[in-house]
């Protein structure tokens, strides 16, 4: 049996207006990050490979656990968002959200488009599925524990194809997802199965509720 660990980044410049400039963790997403980091050597076991996507924010997040990738993989690279909003208000007249409440009725609206390939943004929604499960079959192997420092889109997608979600419900499993929040696989030669779900372990102390953030 082997285990495949997931971790969302700390929270990014959630202000931003663009890729490039949401590309970088808040104060707030390296202390995220620190404390994660130190609750993992305190209860886990050591990893047999570290994965992390390429952009700043992953190599941040995994920095600041104190983790040195062993692979920097693009694969593991999140969903250019920013490039889906645009392309949503050009094909379909939907504005870019302004508030959280916005966001979380864009998102489902933006997958739903993006599968059905009316809008494309940075690359095709089968190009994303498929560039993310080739990366973690290349890594996640039954015997092996494997920990992944990625994105939230990353991770719904490995929700979908896990359990069979639906767009509509993966959009759903996204939203939600904390920052610096871990997520557990096990992997089993029949196939990969879920076992945690948007775990914060680190943050669960009350004087921490401050720490806790989806955005």
């Amino acid at each position: 049996m082997g285990e495949l660990y997931l971790v969302r980044h700390g929270q990014a410049n959630s202000g931003a207006k663009t890729e490039e400039e949401y590309d970088r963790l808040s104060d707030l997403g390296h202390r995220q990050a620190q404390l994660l980091g130190t609750w993992m050597r305190d209860h886990e076991a050591p990893f047999d490979q570290v994965l992390a996507g390429s952009m700043r924010r992953h190599r941040e997040t995994a920095q600041g656990m104190g983790y040195t990738p062993d692979i920097t993989d693009p694969r593991l690279n999140e969903m250019e968002y920013f490039a889906l909003a645009r392309d949503m208000l050009t094909e379909h007249g939907v504005n870019p959200p302004s508030t959280p409440e916005d966001f979380a009725a864009h998102m489902p609206q933006t997958l739903a488009a993006w599968e059905q390939a009316t809008i494309k943004g940075g690359e095709p929604f089968a190009t994303f599925e498929a560039r993310i499960m080739a990366a973690l079959s290349e890594a996640a192997k039954p015997g092996k524990r494997v920990l992944c420092v990625t994105s939230g889109g990353v991770i719904s997608m490995v929700m979908r194809v896990a359990l069979g979600l639906s767009t509509d419900q993966m959009a759903h499993m996204l939203l939600p997802i904390y920052n610096s929040s871990l997520h557990k696989f096990r992997i089993r030669p029949e196939g990969t199965f879920l076992t945690a779900f948007n775990a914060i372990p680190h943050l669960d102390p009350p004087h921490l509720a401050d720490h806790r953030t989806n955005l």
